[in-house]
């Protein structure tokens, strides 16, 4: 009743609207339909390794260099992001991953000897030459064509955003840097163009996390961008960790810079709105995008994870403009009113309820946080009573993830770790920051446990993880993961258990764009249980994912029910959708509900 009372008050103070209430096939996608079983018994004893790690035998063959030279340069800690699209339209994820490179004037190692040099200059690009044979069998293998494809990564990378700006049906790509950021056109023939000068959203200084998002409904993706801090290398500070050893500076020491929203202009070029549309903001050090309705009335909403600053909830007030209501939302602080060290952030459904809940990873002793949506954009700081804070206590968490490992209608969580202060003990380690990550299990109660001992061999590693970016790698139906490591190899996680559940898979396409509609909700009825998704690229950390919509069935093989609302406002149904098979739903090709 309380709880009830105090939304009406605090809606009534928001002006939260409400909306509509969410609801042919082709280009399908098929695997042999799994056994029917009961959902859940994935996660006992003797279903083997539930991820395996894929990186070298699959070609994924890249080494993440953050120029260290013992100058403890600040932005050396915080890279890098990594990126999974399918630019050249064959139907499998590709994969790009972020570079690093030399910072001020040269080595200045503890030891004397020179640093690490470089393995092959600036991001790479991956094409997946995904083989099914006639029994289903799978076989990944990705190609380096980063020379091919024009795409020249100029600055100190951080992160990578995807979407189709110019609406031609082929994903284009904008990275953010220490410095200008870059957006590469893509030509729709396996190349990109550089428009970074010409597109208006090059930006400038330090921007980490960036997302894609059609804020004003007018059917052309937006960009709204996350800085960091005001740093250079010449204002850089030296500072010592709690030991009283030199160490990495915290971002206390520099003041904010702040975020950019970008309206598209409908021809490729994009237009500073931050003054207008973002007013009275009070920026902090931002890590962390994700986007989502988070009040359900229809227009997406920004939510940003500042590094140990309140967190930011930009509702949408559909007239081009946002108000940050994190604060009265109660998803700016955490439950007892601290403002934490927040880095990787993702919206999600865990609970099944139909509304987007938050998560986002921190520091090793405020563990990471949860917050429970009422429905209508008002939260609770539920880190404890889920568990999800205790389990994660000890860890440095950056890059995070809603999925559902097993398949059984119930999202999971994966977060990944690596410390910011030198861990204690590790020697002569030239960068003694790694810790292992962590995979958490929802049990379907309103609690999670943490289950990577039973992940498989993967989860044993211990590497300074930073971006993980979320998809189905080898289109068999369930969630694989790509980990960017900051100064280590990338990991490519790839999911051994989740196709033993049904399964049904969406790309959402625009009508006349052709393009994946980002920020599209759907709700998947089957067997009297519903579950809600949302078509997006933003969330975790500095990374990029799928676009389409994965939803797990458990053992429920029943043609389900689809409603889908779109990102403007129009929703449509589509029923007896196959099972276990990749559907493509075209907006404006569905029946009213």
């Amino acid at each position: 009743m309380k709880r009830a009372l105090f939304g009406i008050l605090v809606a009534a103070m928001l002006g939260v609207r409400c909306g509509a209430d969410p609801a042919g096939p082709a280009a399908r996608h098929r695997t042999a339909p799994p056994p029917d079983r009961e959902a859940g018994d994935l996660f006992e004893a003797g279903a083997g390794d539930w991820f395996s790690e894929a990186a070298a035998r699959t070609g994924l063959d890249f080494t993440h260099f953050n120029g260290m030279s013992g100058r403890y340069y600040f932005p050396e800690m915080i890279p890098a992001g990594a990126g999974l699209l399918d630019y050249d339209n064959d139907g499998d994820l590709d994969v790009y991953l972020v570079q690093g490179r030399m910072l001020g004037d040269g080595p200045n190692r503890n030891d004397g000897s020179p640093p690490a040099v470089a393995p092959r200059p600036g991001g790479r690009l991956f094409r997946n030459d995904l083989r099914v044979e006639p029994d289903g069998t799978r076989s990944v293998r990705f190609t380096d064509v980063t020379e091919r494809s024009g795409i020249e990564a100029r600055g100190y990378g951080m992160g990578v955003a995807a979407g189709d700006v110019t609406n031609d049906g082929c994903t284009d790509l904008y990275l953010t840097n220490l410095g200008p950021n870059q957006l590469f056109r893509n030509n729709c023939d396996g190349t990109f163009t550089d428009v970074s000068e010409a597109g208006g959203a090059e930006g400038g200084g330090w921007s980490v996390s960036a997302a894609f998002v059609d804020y004003d409904r007018d059917g052309w993706l937006d960009l709204y961008v996350g800085n960091y801090v005001q740093y250079s290398i010449e204002t850089d500070r030296a500072c010592t960790g709690l030991a009283g050893r030199r160490d990495y500076c915290t971002p206390e020491v520099y003041a904010p810079q702040a975020d950019r929203l970008y309206r598209n202009r409908g021809d490729g070029r994009f237009t500073d709105e931050t003054v207008t549309a973002l007013p009275g903001a009070a920026f902090g050090p931002a890590l962390g995008v994700s986007t989502a309705d988070f009040d359900g009335d229809g227009w997406s909403d920004v939510y940003v994870a500042n590094d140990v600053h309140q967190n930011l909830l930009w509702i949408n007030q559909g007239d081009g403009t946002f108000r940050d209501r994190g604060l009265v939302s109660g998803a700016a602080l955490s439950g007892d009113g601290a403002a934490e060290a927040s880095m990787g952030v993702d919206a999600g459904d865990f609970d099944n309820d139909g509304d987007f809940d938050l998560f986002m990873t921190h520091l090793p002793t405020e563990g990471n946080n949860l917050y429970e949506n009422f429905g209508d954009g008002l939260f609770e700081d539920a880190s404890i009573r889920t568990g999800l804070g205790p389990a994660s206590h000890g860890h440095t968490g950056f890059g995070a993830g809603w999925l559902d490992v097993d398949n059984d209608g119930w999202l999971d969580l994966l977060a990944v770790n690596g410390a910011i202060e030198a861990i204690d003990g590790r020697g002569d380690h030239p960068f003694p920051y790694d810790e292992t990550n962590l995979l958490f299990r929802n049990l379907r109660n309103g609690r999670f446990e943490e289950v990577s001992a039973g992940a498989g061999a993967a989860f044993r590693r211990s590497e300074i993880s930073r971006g993980a970016a979320f998809g189905d790698v080898d289109n068999d139906g369930d969630t694989d993961v790509v980990v960017s490591n900051n100064s280590g190899p990338a990991r490519l996680l790839l999911n051994e258990v989740g196709n033993r559940s049904h399964w049904l898979g969406l790309r959402l396409l625009g009508s006349g764009a052709q393009r994946d509609m980002l920020g599209a909700r759907v709700a998947v009825t089957s067997a009297g249980e519903t579950r809600w998704r949302h078509a997006r690229t933003d969330g975790s950390y500095a990374s990029a994912h799928d676009p389409r919509v994965l939803v797990g069935l458990g053992a429920s093989a029943e043609p389900p029910r689809v409603r889908v609302v779109w990102a403007s406002g129009r929703v449509e149904e589509w029923r007896d959708l196959p099972v276990d098979a990749y559907t493509t739903l075209t907006e404006g090709q569905g029946a009213a509900p």
